[in-house]
């Protein structure tokens, strides 16, 4: 008799060895509330460690045998003997496999209804946690930085912020983190996994902030507008860089010369100031330069392209700076005055030319005759002198001149063109020159006079004539 029970009880126990045993899957990726949230929360409910902790709690309290095995994907959690209810949540373990019978039985536990959405739990302390994201409820505050949080486990993560504890740590370069699910997204910089794809374009990220942040480029949204000016941004980091136009900061600061800039990357860019470094190069001449942008604008020295023109006359120009220059030309605007004369131009260097004339400073001397310049240009035209160049052609008559500036008066003669006019009679003149001369005949004007007798004329031709007289030479 005795042997028939212990026989029986036996195969009971065998019975209940055999049944299928519940999968439980932890979601490692949580619901985020918004794009530019705190990414704490992340931490948190991604955090496998904090779920075993929970998990154990739960299976102490209803008396189960949990087993938790660690995945790089989700932790898997199986309870025995298919006995107790299963914990489902967001955040929170939910079934993954089970029988038929036992998925209809598990579905009619879920008894506790959310009021304010579709969304049911099997107990009701995860049905109290899950109204949190309703409510907007957040007991549990961060004792150093006050802040606060709708999850323990969240706020334990958090703390690990100020104690600088990173217990996760990349096998393939070491660098250490706060939470698991921190970990798993840096590990794809090493696999080069990109899950999140744009349904728009199919450009990949390995992160769904990321692919978030990019639809925006194609809806166009822009969430975030400056207070100062109303410029909107699709990114708040943008947004704060922008305002630093306003506030005048500069937190980056050049460690040789002290030099401040808004921008770190300003920042870097100028450090090739004082390190030489020029890591763009140009492929036609092997130029290089410090900045890519550079080496774009240089670039159309190759190419021709010109792709900025002057509305008012049509001429064009590859760099946008040289076209502002030009329109002043047409504006008249001279926006650089010295301040010994007064005398005003459009152009800071050709005031800063004009200045060396009131410091007597003439740098440049003629290797030929010793004659000094105060700019090299003046020097560069002055030697045509000794060496009898003439590169400017006349595409009319095919004439020669020295300087650009004679060929442009010379073309006048095919042009018919005379921009001088008198202000007195009102006649016009093809050449400055002229007209100062004709200006004589109003104003009497008589600079030029006869070393031997003294007598005084308009013109240099009419001294030269006269002093035939003298010298009794026939013209």
């Amino acid at each position: 008799m005795g042997s028939r029970k212990e026989l029986s009880k036996d195969l009971r126990n065998k019975q209940r060895e055999d049944k299928p045993s519940l999968l439980l899957s932890f979601h490692t990726e949580p619901k985020q509330e918004s794009l530019d949230s705190d990414f704490e929360t992340q931490w948190a409910l991604g955090d496998s460690e904090m779920a075993s902790v929970k998990l154990e709690d739960k299976s102490q309290k209803l008396g189960l045998n949990v087993i938790i095995k660690d995945d790089k994907e989700k932790n898997v959690v199986i309870i025995n003997n298919g006995e107790g209810d299963l914990l489902t949540q967001d955040g929170i373990p939910e079934v993954e496999t089970l029988g038929e019978k036992q998925q209809e039985d598990y579905n009619h536990k879920k008894c506790h209804h959310c009021p304010h959405c579709d969304k049911h739990f099997s107990f009701q302390s995860l049905l109290k946690r899950h109204i949190k994201i309703h409510t907007g409820e957040k007991p549990y505050s961060c004792s150093d930085c006050g802040k606060c949080f709708s999850v323990l486990g969240v706020l334990k993560v958090h703390q690990r912020i100020h104690t600088g504890d990173k217990p996760y740590s990349c096998s393939d370069c070491g660098m250490c983190f706060i939470s698991s699910t921190i970990l798993n997204v840096h590990q794809r910089v090493h696999t080069g996994e990109k899950p999140y794809s744009c349904s728009d374009c199919g450009k990949s990220f390995s992160r769904l902030g990321g692919l978030k942040l990019h639809q925006r480029v194609h809806t166009g949204d822009k969430p975030y507008s400056c207070s100062d000016c109303g410029k909107c941004f699709s990114q708040i980091g943008n947004l704060n860089l922008h305002q630093r136009i306003h506030t005048g900061e500069k937190p980056y600061s050049c460690s040789d010369c002290g030099k401040s800039f808004s921008r770190l990357g300003g920042l870097k860019l100028h450090q090739r100031v004082h390190t030489g470094d020029k890591p763009y190069s140009c492929s036609d001449c092997g130029k290089c330069f410090s900045h890519l942008g550079s080496l774009k604008l240089h670039q159309r020295v190759h190419t021709g392209d010109k792709p900025y023109s002057c509305s008012d006359c049509g001429k064009c120009f590859s760099h946008l700076g040289s076209l502002k220059l030009h329109q002043r030309v047409h504006t008249g605007d001279k926006p650089y005055s010295c301040f010994d004369c007064g005398k005003c131009y459009s152009r800071l260097n050709y005031l800063k030319v004009h200045q060396l004339m009131h410091k007597g400073n003439k740098p440049y001397s003629c290797s030929d005759c010793g004659k000094g310049f105060i700019s090299s240009s003046e020097l560069t035209s002055h030697q045509r002198v000794h060496t009898g160049e003439k590169p400017y052609s006349c595409s009319d008559c095919g004439k020669f001149f020295s300087q650009l500036g004679s060929l442009k008066v010379h073309q006048r003669i095919h042009t018919g063109d005379k921009p001088h006019s008198c202000s007195d009679c009102g006649t016009f003149f093809s050449q400055l020159g002229s007209l100062k001369r004709h200006q004589r005949i109003h104003t009497g004007d008589k600079p030029y006079s006869c070393s031997d007798c003294g007598k005084c004329f308009s013109h240099l031709c009419t001294l030269k004539r006269h002093q035939h007289i003298h010298t009794g030479d026939k013209p």
